[in-house]
């Protein structure tokens, strides 16, 4: 048996350097085991990395999570591409964003299809019936939990409510609230700073797991100093891997066709996503539901819970949106309806995170360049109480189309809005997790429709 001594001294020297295929091995472990939200898969990461392994120290962990926070885009996908990058360089960066996604890509393509090809089987239907309402409570409770972080004075409030009336009763675009939001947290941090004021919601370092392979002190490794060279070929590489693609899209396929249309909407929603996936979530069924029609009302709500159920982002929901778009369009002809599925998710894919990588390749140097704790700035704070409104809105979206399926004018579904309930109760007051009010509402629904109760 060690001694206490033993174990400080073993505590007290890092591990082993850790090669560039071990790290791929934990990548793709990750990008399988990622369930639970941003939340649950930052806490993945801190445990796997922090607290087992020691590959980096608890303060070198928070300061690039607080760099992702300040970001647009999925922070958990995002806070493994910086990881990946600070030990092994851009390929490492590369590698651990990209398998953080492919696996529920993979899954998720897979999932379109069964539910396009046999959604009207009883007992999927039945499945799907039973995922809506609960899908439902989750998203008020995504609304909760952000709204309990950003709510914190009457200012929040008022940005959130305004936010709120703009998109359900005017209909304004979500870029326009998060314009507004921006310019009101610019002025209102200069005029009232303590109202703005805010953090990036992560307290400093509390305590060491030991020495780490990249410790408090460790010095900064040359490929993450900031160079005017590195950032001007990361940013024209970055330029060309966006223009490729998209030129090749509209000189082949035209401006408006479908996959054309697809790659510039999910570019400009990969811009748009302060304050997580459930924050661009209300933009994507604007456009895709309302603007391009490329899915329904009732689809969108069954791709939000296909995404709640698979690994990596919940923003992994547009490979759901362009899978379904191209498949029930059949752009390449019924016999290749899969195929133009299976492109589509891809393709939406490809754009909607490419901007994620840049952002960690472009900016990790000038992180780097310091330790100290990022804070949110004033403009930030008020998207995020603006995100809460428009989050809300989305829930009362989903609750109209689950509870009310043939309108206002037809029948309220009894049996939807107790799902809603119950998972409410489950996710409040008993603390479950999303898996398991998925997994028990998804089982509610095929017992209701095996017993004809549907």
């Amino acid at each position: 048996m060690s001694t206490p001594a033993a174990e400080m001294t073993a505590l007290d020297q890092p591990p082993a350097p850790v090669s560039l295929m071990q790290a791929f091995w934990f990548w793709l472990k990750l990008g399988f085991i990622s369930f639970g939200g941003p939340a649950g898969q930052i806490a993945i990461m801190h445990e796997e990395l922090v607290e087992r392994r020691r590959w980096i120290s608890e303060k070198r962990f928070l300061h690039a999570l607080n760099y992702c926070m300040l970001l647009p885009g999925p922070e958990a996908q995002q806070l493994a591409t910086y990881l990946g990058w600070l030990m092994h360089r851009t390929w490492g960066g590369i590698v651990a964003g990209a398998l953080f996604v492919l696996p529920s890509l993979f899954i998720l393509v897979l999932l379109s299809w069964v539910y396009i090809a046999f959604g009207d089987v009883p007992v999927v239907a039945g499945v799907f019936y039973g995922i809506k309402p609960a899908v439902t409570a989750i998203v008020l409770h995504a609304a909760h939990r952000i709204g309990s972080r950003a709510l914190k004075n009457n200012w929040m409030w008022a940005i959130a409510a305004a936010s709120f009336v703009a998109i359900f009763a005017m209909n304004v675009p979500f870029p326009i609230i998060v314009a507004t939001a921006a310019i009101i947290g610019l002025v209102g941090g200069k005029l009232f700073p303590a109202k703005f004021n805010g953090s990036a919601g992560h307290a400093g370092a509390q305590k060491s797991y030991g020495a780490a392979l990249i410790d408090d002190n460790t010095p900064t490794p040359e490929h993450a100093r900031f160079s005017k060279v590195h950032l001007a070929k990361v940013l024209v590489t970055g330029a060309l891997l966006w223009l490729v693609p998209m030129g090749l899209l509209t000189a082949s396929l035209g401006w408006q066709n479908t996959f054309t249309q697809m790659g510039w909407f999910f570019t400009k929603a990969a811009l748009l996503t302060f304050g997580g996936a459930y924050a661009v979530l209300p933009y994507v069924y604007q456009g895709a539901v309302g603007h391009y029609g490329w899915l329904t009302p009732t689809q969108m709500i069954d791709g939000l819970a296909l995404g709640e159920t698979t690994p990596g982002p919940l923003i992994m929901v547009v490979a759901f949106v362009g899978f379904v778009g191209a498949y029930v369009q059949a752009a390449f002809g019924p016999e290749h309806a899969f195929v133009a599925g299976a492109l589509a998710a891809a393709l939406v894919t490809w754009f909607t995170f490419l901007p994620s990588f840049l952002f960690i390749l472009a900016g990790g140097p000038l992180v780097e360049s310091t330790h100290d704790d990022l804070k949110f700035t004033a403009p930030l704070v008020a998207i995020t109480a603006a995100v809460v409104g428009v989050v809300v809105n989305l829930s009362v979206f989903f609750a109209y189309h689950v509870w009310w399926p043939s309108g206002f004018s037809g029948r309220f579904d009894w049996i939807a809005a107790s799902i809603s309930a119950l998972t409410l109760i489950a996710l409040f007051g008993f603390k479950r997790s999303i898996m398991q009010v998925l997994g028990a509402a998804a089982l509610m629904g095929a017992c209701l429709s095996l017993f004809g109760l549907l």
